[in-house]
């Protein structure tokens, strides 16, 4: 049975990982990133609020899962934090400091915070061998040595052994598994201090998934690196992430120590995410109705509340907080390591 695989209750963490002490190696702090219509923002059509609002810190030697839908907002956030996409509002500091916004000031941010995409197929070049995509970024940020040597040791650590066996081979001859860890390679070889993982396993076998996922523990363990994983799968957040935190519509709407957020779900949306976990017995699979999150229409109230079984149910009338619900916008959740929720049901911090 790989990690993936496995059952809740028998997730393990490799020993002797570095806890979140200290100031975070990433701070997202208030951030906004809004998109226009096809006329840009100055057409006065409507905006789509991508990120509306969010704060976040991921430390050394910590995996941060972000999870949530397609289109809740959670690849923009990464893209962001990687400087690919500008801030309307907010920052995100590294290392204390905010990241830069000219290429010039990035590369050097850049060499230290890598991204492993979800295809590793469309991540290498095809006509490239696994040596040439390797030694790409260190001969694109100058980093000096024995080239071959760095490129050995990069290949060596993403599990491909022998890794002078894979120099000479291209993407077409490599199975999935081997390209992703080429990938992984790749972001290793310039030694990164975190790693932003957007869909790490998403394209990959069952059987190869536990064997990645295995892989960025171990890197974890070993070289104390910090990874913020974007992921659909919550199953996969349970495996890996030492905190989880779940966006819906822009926001964070569930933070917390990813075993507490999942065995306690606060929020009505994480748990009908979690419903449908094939590992998870303990709740009722819900389908959540009304159409997917819309950037460009958020509700006015608590933005989950037009999909909200606990809202139909009855649920929140009971308690007596549908009103505020429907009507009453919540705060944005603080970064933390407190297990909350932007709920009025069911969080007291709120209510």
């Amino acid at each position: 049975m790989t990690p993936a695989d496995a059952a809740p209750d028998a997730r393990e963490l490799p020993a002797g990982r570095p806890g979140p002490a200290g100031a975070p190696i990433l701070e997202i702090r208030g951030l906004h990133v809004v998109f226009g219509g096809r006329s840009g923002l100055r057409s006065g059509g409507p905006l789509a609020r991508a990120v509306d609002g969010v704060d976040l810190r991921v430390h050394q030697g910590e995996i941060v899962a972000l999870a949530g839908e397609s289109g809740c907002g959670k690849t923009t956030l990464a893209r962001t934090v990687l400087g690919l996409e500008r801030p309307s509002g907010g920052e995100v500091l590294f290392r204390g400091k905010p990241i830069g916004r000219t290429t010039a000031s990035l590369k050097p941010y850049r060499r230290e915070v890598q991204l492993i995409l979800q295809d590793p197929t469309g991540a290498l070049n095809p006509r490239q061998s696994v040596y040439e995509s390797v030694a790409e970024g260190l001969r694109i940020h100058k980093v000096k040595g024995d080239e071959e040597a760095l490129v050995e040791h990069a290949l060596a650590r993403s599990g491909l052994r022998p890794p002078r066996r894979f120099f000479l081979s291209y993407p077409h001859e490599l199975s999935g598994g081997q390209r992703q860890r080429v990938v992984i390679a790749g972001a290793l070889a310039l030694e990164p201090s975190m790693l932003v993982a957007d869909e790490p396993v998403s394209s990959l076998d069952a059987s190869v998934r536990g064997e990645i996922l295995a892989l960025l523990l171990q890197l974890v363990r070993d070289l104390g690196l910090a990874v913020l994983v974007v992921t659909h799968d919550l199953g996969l957040a349970w495996n890996v992430a030492d905190r989880l935190a779940v966006m819906y519509l822009g926001r964070i709407v569930e933070l917390g120590p990813t075993e507490e957020v999942l065995a306690n779900p606060r929020h009505p949306y994480t748990r009908a995410l979690l419903s449908v976990v094939p590992e998870v017995s303990h709740l009722e699979p819900q389908v959540l109705a009304g159409e997917p999150p819309d950037p460009t229409r958020v509700p006015a109230g608590c933005r989950f509340h037009p999909r909200c079984p606990a809202l139909a149910g009855g649920e929140a009338a009971a308690a007596g907080v549908d009103a505020r619900c429907r009507a009453e916008d919540l705060p944005v959740l603080a970064a933390g390591h407190d297990h909350h929720a932007a709920c009025f049901l069911t969080d007291e911090s709120v209510r």
